[in-house]
């Protein structure tokens, strides 16, 4: 029950900075500094919030059922092959056409990595979508 009230307050006190710092972005009509703290903001937010789930849920799996500790270890060696492929077919080269200031080799592939991260996951997820339609579809003719 005091958990509880603890995780209460917490979340509080992160909306109400929140929102001060979107305020305070607002009046300063989003210059400069303005952006960049309210994006290190975000970025403090989403590791706060992958650190919960992912290390919070290992927690709570653990304690409530030990063997679902396999199961998230596969999913785990699934998401780290699914990198590799997209990392081994990444091919680092510059961008057409750009001027600007020059980019390392492995900056160039990781960008390549994220976008082909982005290609197979975005097909996996129609992919699911069309699969579960029609085994849908085929369940309700039953």
């Amino acid at each position: 029950m005091k958990l509880n009230k603890i995780f209460k307050w917490v979340m509080v006190a992160l909306v109400i900075i929140s929102v001060g710092l979107l305020i305070w972005g607002f009046s300063q009509r989003f210059g400069g500094s303005t952006v960049d703290t309210l994006l290190y903001w975000t970025y403090a937010m989403l590791g706060l919030a992958l650190f919960c789930v992912i290390i919070l849920g290992l927690i709570v799996g653990a304690i409530n059922n030990p063997k679902s500790l396999i199961k998230i270890g596969i999913i785990l060696v699934g998401v780290a092959a699914l990198c590799l492929v997209a990392y081994l077919l990444a091919k680092g080269d510059p961008a057409i056409g750009y001027t600007g200031v020059p980019v390392t080799g492995g900056t160039l592939k990781l960008t390549d990595t994220i976008l082909n991260l982005t290609y197979i996951v975005g097909g996996a997820a129609i992919a699911a979508i069309i699969v579960g339609e029609i085994r849908m579809a085929i369940a309700s003719k039953k």
